[in-house]
């Protein structure tokens, strides 16, 4: 029988990096100064800023960095793209002709589409879009394929996969059909599909490969898998997405989120900081691809509950603002303004 430390170190990577970095805390504390020791280490604030050397290459740990999926559809709006997938695109994202809402005095529109709750169903489209300017505007040179997001090796399907499998481009409603059907069956929510986006910009960018169209769905469906079980409490199992996908078996599965986790080197944390920016990002893909979010008209029923929440507010604010009055004064402050009401005659 092991001691229980090292058994509980060796299990988990998470807890054997913060039992890490805790030794080396306390071994700091008890050590002496650096003069007195002679040994010049470097300082702690000294290392902070390593990572922001990087800050381009990681979007999806660096708030400030942008998105790599919106530099990609950028290109894509150059005076080379073509005028007919642009027609195509149109088509596509609206289904046709759809006129655009404007608020007058008798009816307002409000966007219901907000951060903190999101419209699955046009976040969904978004996130596809979304993929497909990465597989669309993908570096050729670089794009290197993984054994276990191949799909001839590890198929989705029984059905025989064709020998140029990895030469035409899937197009956007292939990619929203497939991401649509896994949300739809396992009941995943709009945040989801989000922090699915930031992780599989994540494993672009540590593992040095890029999404094709032999490895788009292995991707997604690691990411989606990942994304279910750290956001959603009541996760979805493994098992239960081989009921979705039934040729799919559950150690293919268990073997695929092994294998996204190493290559996140197990780096899961996605802040509101940067979960915010790819939802605004998304929002400025939709805009630019004229996918436009769903106005609704302000009813009497929605009015009455902004105004009861804005009430609630004003009263939560209203004892902090009156001890943030001063309860002094100089004596230059003596003399204030005094407004009267006037009479109109």
């Amino acid at each position: 029988m092991g001691s229980t430390t090292s058994c509980c170190v060796s299990a988990s990577p998470k807890f054997r990096r913060n039992a890490h970095s805790r030794l080396e805390s306390d071994q700091q504390e008890s050590d002496l100064s650096r003069e007195e020791t002679g040994c010049n280490l470097q300082h702690i604030s000294d290392r902070e800023n390593i990572d922001e050397l990087n800050i381009e290459y990681n979007p999806s740990d660096h708030p400030k960095a942008s998105t790599i999926f919106l530099s990609k559809s950028q290109n894509e709006e150059g005076p080379h793209r073509n005028v007919q997938d642009k027609r195509k695109t149109l088509f596509i994202n609206n289904h046709g002709a759809v006129r655009r809402k404007y608020s007058s005095c008798s009816t307002i529109f409000l966007d219901e589409n907000t951060v903190s709750r999101p419209s699955l169903k046009y976040t969904i489209r978004c996130v596809a879009l979304a993929i497909y300017y990465h597989i669309k505007n993908r570096d050729t040179n670089v794009g290197m394929l993984l054994e276990i997001f191949d799909e001839k090796l590890h198929p989705l399907s029984k059905s025989e996969v064709p020998l140029d499998y990895n030469q035409h481009d899937p197009d956007q409603k292939q990619i929203y059909r497939f991401v649509r059907t896994l949300f739809s069956a396992a009941q995943l929510t709009a945040e989801c599909a989000i922090v699915t986006l930031v992780y599989l910009e994540r494993l672009l960018t540590y593992a040095e490969i890029d999404i094709c169209p032999g490895n788009w769905k292995r991707i997604v469906l690691g990411a989606i898998l990942l994304a279910s079980k750290v956001w959603d409490d009541q996760a979805v199992w493994n098992v239960d997405y081989c009921q979705i996908l039934k040729d799919i078996t559950v150690e293919d599965m268990n073997e695929l989120e092994r294998q996204f986790l190493e290559l996140l080197q197990f780096n899961i944390n996605v802040p509101s900081s940067v979960y915010a920016k790819y939802y605004f990002d998304l929002r400025s893909l939709s805009e630019s691809n004229n996918l436009s979010f769903p106005l609704e008209p302000l009813s009497r029923e929605k009015a009455q509950k902004l105004e009861a929440i804005s009430r609630l507010c004003d009263d939560k604010y209203k004892d902090i603002r009156r001890a943030a009055r001063k309860r002094s004064a100089s004596m230059d402050n003596l003399c204030r303004r005094r407004w009267v009401p006037a009479i109109l005659s």
